[in-house]
């Protein structure tokens, strides 16, 4: 049995969508850059948050000791990003 919408939050100015309301609807993509100047409609469809790499870590756990773990940690926000980069300077060094 369908629910019944909550009659004092139905909204005269803004109904609820019915089936024949989602057959006709089309995505932003299409939709914004007819309503909006094309650097308008570009900006509120790019991805948000951080861009990702091409070239990503690997998550893995890891134990280290815990004078390595302290040392680091003491160095302030991005110990883990220098764990790594002292990681890569020994493997530079100490090749195969």
């Amino acid at each position: 049995m369908a629910k019944r919408p909550n009659p004092e939050l139905i909204d005269d100015e803004i109904p609820e969508w019915t089936e024949e309301d989602f057959a006709r609807a089309r995505p932003a993509r299409e939709v914004l850059p007819e309503i909006f100047p094309p650097e308008i409609a570009a900006e509120m469809l790019k991805p948000r948050g951080r861009p990702r790499k091409s070239e990503t870590k690997v998550h893995l756990n890891l134990r280290l000791s815990p004078e390595v773990v302290e040392y680091f940690k003491t160095t302030g926000p991005g110990w883990q990003t220098r764990v790594d980069e002292a990681l890569k300077e020994w493997v530079k060094h100490h090749p195969r």
